[in-house]
């Protein structure tokens, strides 16, 4: 007897930007990389719940987090598995609404090696003094400010998941000495040295770099606070590619506006989009990216759905599916 088809639903919304919309034509793509797992499969495509109340009853896998998400087993009897989109999913916690037994997993691992390349040109450009250089050429006026090499400088890269590992391989391919630090200390092959929260404090001030690259949970929430702020060497420069509430937005302003601090590149800000009327569009010696470090912008869809179909095979398998999202952490 042939195996029944696994009932999937893509969800999609259309208030995210383009590049992470799961269309039929890449849904199509993707199956062609994957014929064997594809031709199991039956799908149907959604658009901020068009069609979810019609599908949902006999779906066993969603890829895409609908925005009702209440009565899950009661609507989605049959619903085993739910992927999400992000790495974070900050955005739909806390997870009370999450049935026990849904399997939850998430896009880690789509974004390292954009990661990577952000990164190598974010120490670059605070090595190079870049946002003075900007803010002069903005002035009109000339001043020749020289730099040291980069090379034997120290990065201090907090959350060793895909994108601070992204970070960490940067650091290294541009010779920098590497401090990692995670919840746990266990080692990360592009770190020099791996240490715990509990010793952030001490390591802050030997950071030339501080990288934040965590999710953003109450335990991260304003990690980079104002008093670690202020155990940085006031030439350092913070680069944020994880969630805007991890670090003290105000006393970082305030840091940068006092010359008590080098310079920053914020990827991620709260909210999003930034207000016209936020002070951080003109505070000195910032660069604002608009969350865009980490994703490929041509092929994430393509990147994601390699990453669920190669969870799709451990799934038929029985095997635990990579990249779930633990309950308790909140990632």
């Amino acid at each position: 007897m042939a195996k029944p088809k696994l009932r999937l639903h893509i969800e999609n919304t259309r208030k995210k930007n383009a590049i992470f919309h799961v269309t039929p034509e890449l849904w199509a793509r993707a199956c062609s990389r994957h014929r064997a797992l594809a031709r199991q499969i039956e799908v149907s495509f959604g658009w901020d719940g068009d069609i979810l109340d019609n599908v949902i009853a006999n779906t066993e896998a969603i890829i895409g987090v609908p925005a009702r998400r209440e009565h899950l087993t009661e609507r989605a009897p049959k619903l085993r598995w739910l992927h999400a989109t992000s790495a974070g999913v900050d955005g739909v916690l806390p997870l009370d609404w999450l049935p026990p037994k849904l399997l939850f997993t998430n896009n880690s691992g789509a974004h390292g090696h954009k990661a990577e390349q952000y990164m190598i040109m974010a120490y670059n450009l605070l090595n190079s003094r870049m946002t003075e250089i900007i803010a002069n050429q903005h002035r009109k006026h000339w001043e020749a400010l020289f730099s040291p090499s980069i090379k034997y400088k120290t990065a201090v890269v907090i959350g060793l998941g895909d994108l601070g590992t992204g970070a960490a391989r940067a650091a290294k391919t541009l010779g920098l000495h590497v401090i990692g630090v995670r919840r746990s200390a266990q080692k990360n092959r592009y770190a020099d040295r791996v240490v715990s929260y509990t010793q952030l404090n001490k390591v802050l001030p030997k950071a030339d770099f501080v990288v934040l690259a965590v999710p953003l949970t109450a335990e991260t929430r304003h990690l980079l606070n104002e008093e670690r702020l202020a155990l940085l060497k006031p030439t350092a420069g913070v680069v944020n590619i994880g969630r805007g509430p991890v670090a003290d937005y105000v006393a970082l302003e305030a840091r940068l506006r006092q010359g008590l601090l080098g310079a920053a590149i914020l990827d991620v800000v709260d909210p999003e989009p930034l207000p016209p009327s936020s002070t951080l569009w003109t505070t000195p010696n910032l660069i604002i990216t608009p969350h865009i470090s980490c994703d490929d912008g041509e092929y994430y869809i393509d990147i994601s759905l390699d990453l669920w179909f190669e969870n799709l095979e451990r799934y038929w398998a029985g095997q635990r599916l990579k990249r779930q999202i633990d309950r308790k952490l909140g990632y």
